[in-house]
């Protein structure tokens, strides 16, 4: 059985007294597209910046392609590529030169087809220097940069930051014909339908730690329901729960809607000796599976 592309075993990062994660275990399997989801200072960038080696953790094991993250740094960084949230290249440099540096620091020989191809899928002048480039225009020759060297791994950061609708789609298209090509990819974001829509496996970490791992489509369809009532008239509206089994409760009018994990027959049948005027029993939305998790 193969290794995963990236194993992560009870690692720690404290700043001081201050907690970056703590005790996070992870597996990517190759081939996979995988997010990584929580919101700010939940413990995402921590971990990116331990699998680049751009931080030290404090204790426990990373280890990225078969490598050790600390020790073998710079073999890994050949063979994966990275997107950060900003997009801060050389702006002395033009697109051309900075994407020759770039081989350079993969140590591969310059493709011109490679870069070719890359820069006109995203509209790119290769003689422009990069300080007189828009935001959305140097993020895409981040994009470029990561991927020059066809890498069996990406590291995506809040990739879509500064791309307009557009631009966004063709990215995803690009990287769904990576995965096709047998890319692996981890990407780390808080746009939840950004995730759902492109991501096969997910991982939602809250202060710190790892909530849930799970297949998209297997959390959406696990014993979380979003439960939607339309009363006949106003009520005792905590006659229409279970409450050991409710959270995210919502009332507007006479509608009450909330999230339920329990039994499903065991709801039905409370909800048989009431009055209804609708009911709504449906699979929530990764946002509402992760505000969830969160609440």
């Amino acid at each position: 059985m193969a290794s995963p592309v990236i194993d992560i075993v009870d690692l720690s990062k404290y700043y001081g007294k201050t907690r970056g994660i703590e005790r996070v275990n992870l597996q990517v399997n190759g081939g996979d597209i995988y997010g990584f989801i929580g919101p700010n200072g939940a413990g995402k960038s921590t971990t990116i910046r331990i699998l680049l080696n751009l931080i030290f953790p404090s204790a426990g094991m990373a280890r990225v392609l078969g490598m050790d993250v600390t020790r073998e740094s710079q073999r890994i960084m050949r063979r994966i590529g990275y997107i950060p949230s900003d997009a801060n290249a050389y702006q002395s440099l033009s697109v051309l030169e900075f994407l020759e540096y770039c081989y350079r620091f993969y140590r591969t020989v310059p493709d011109e087809q490679r870069v070719k191809e890359l820069t006109t899928w995203f509209d790119l002048d290769l003689n422009r220097r990069i300080a007189d480039l828009s935001m959305g225009n140097r993020k895409k020759v981040s994009i470029v940069q990561s991927l020059l060297h066809r890498p069996e791994l990406l590291i995506l950061d809040e990739p879509t930051t500064g791309l307009d609708p557009l631009i966004q789609s063709r990215f995803f298209d690009l990287l769904r014909s990576e995965n096709r090509n047998g890319m692996t990819i981890f990407l780390s974001s808080h746009i939840l339908n950004e995730v759902q829509m492109f991501c096969k496996t997910v991982a939602i970490i809250k202060e710190g730690k790892i909530a849930v791992v799970e297949e998209i489509e297997s959390l959406r369809k696990k014993q979380l329901k979003k439960v939607t009532i339309e009363l006949f008239e106003i009520q005792d509206r905590n006659s229409y729960m279970i409450p050991a089994y409710t959270t995210e409760i919502r009332v507007s009018g006479n509608v009450v809607s909330y999230m339920y994990s329990g039994d499903i027959n065991a709801l039905l049948g409370v909800l048989s000796h009431r009055q209804l005027t609708n009911l709504t029993i449906e699979e929530p939305t990764l946002e509402e599976i992760f505000m969830h998790y969160y609440n």
